[in-house]
């Protein structure tokens, strides 16, 4: 299970993009950018702020019984709207009739935003605080609305009770329909420097001998980075991979899901195709094991996987989608056209 963390906890960069941000007006908020930069991190530092007994320029006090209620995932004020599948992970309660549900094997916990979830939400918008310091609204991953969902929520951006304030973060803004960001006050996510990054990866506990190898091979995103460390994978496999995959070798993906797989592969497939023109790869350590691959043939391998993105949450046999992947890999890697 994920555990939430307090203001105090989260990362210096995301500190002070949450004071920049508390020092502006408005009722709703879009934080976005890639993965791995801590949206839900920054999220939830607005949401601690805003609903804070005794809150500072800085954030909240992380000491008060308000900041305690969102510790524990209590507080009235508060509404979290995620899929249910990351709920479950992240230690947030569902809705009663959803528990229930999923406790009698009905359905499976949703991997989208469900309509539902989102009519409460509207409801608990229009109803008066509880605590008298305003309500919040908090959602993530907001791609993960479907038009209905989103529909449901525009509404309510466009017509807000005086007392409650939405911030939507997502790691693929360009999926919310256009007239949800209209209504939002935009941030981008910050990157932080590589020093940083790897100072603030040695408090969560990481190896210090495999930070640089993991924040490389995360393309520099430090919470995805923690989150491999975190995985039950052993970092340095990382620099065996391109090798692996060369060789067809499926048992080195034994132990990875379909999109650790699939993500695996669509770096190293990017970095094929800078070095064929002679940049540095971004993720693994040069030198890459040589190919004859052409720039084609590595692109049309690149779309392929960009395909299998799109479907690779589907109930699929993880064992024979490993094998298609890895063999599809091995036979572009070991081309000659």
């Amino acid at each position: 299970m994920l555990n939430d963390t307090t203001v105090l906890e989260v990362a210096p960069w995301i500190r002070s993009q949450a004071r920049q941000l508390l020092a502006q007006r408005g009722h709703a908020w879009l934080v976005q950018g890639p993965s791995g930069l801590g949206q839900y991190d920054l999220a939830m530092a607005l949401a601690r702020a805003w609903l804070c007994e005794q809150p500072t320029e800085a954030g909240a006090c992380a000491a008060c019984s308000s900041c305690h209620a969102i510790d524990v995932h209590t507080h009235a004020d508060l509404c979290v709207l995620m899929p249910e599948s990351i709920l479950m992970e992240r230690g947030w309660p569902l809705g009663e009739k959803a528990q229930s549900e999923i406790d009698d094997k009905k359905r499976k916990p949703s991997k989208e935003i469900r309509v539902d979830a989102m009519r409460e939400a509207v409801e608990f918008a229009q109803r008066t605080s509880a605590r008298g310091r305003g309500k919040v609204v908090l959602v993530y991953p907001a791609e993960q609305m479907n038009t209905i969902t989103a529909n449901t929520l525009l509404k309510t951006l466009e017509e807000p009770p005086g007392d409650v304030k939405f911030v939507l973060a997502s790691e693929s803004a360009h999926q919310l329909l256009p007239t949800i960001r209209s209504r939002c006050l935009g941030h981008s996510m910050l990157w932080p420097d590589g020093q940083a990054s790897l100072d603030w990866l040695k408090t969560k506990g990481c190896d210090s001998e495999q930070m640089q190898l993991l924040l490389q091979a995360m393309g520099g995103r430090p919470d995805d980075a923690l989150a491999f460390n975190g995985s039950g994978r052993d970092p340095s496999v990382w620099r065996a991979l391109p090798s692996a995959v060369g060789e067809g070798n499926l048992g080195f993906f034994k132990d990875w899901t379909i999109p650790q797989t699939v993500d695996a592969l669509h770096k190293l497939c990017h970095d094929m195709i800078v070095s064929r023109v002679g940049a540095q790869p971004r993720f693994f350590e040069a030198p890459l094991p040589k190919s004859m691959a052409s720039i084609s043939t590595l692109t049309e391998w690149n779309r392929a996987l960009s395909r299998t993105i799109r479907t690779m949450e589907h109930p699929f046999n993880v064992g024979l989608m490993q094998e298609a992947l890895v063999g599809q890999a091995k036979t572009v890697l070991n081309s000659d056209h």
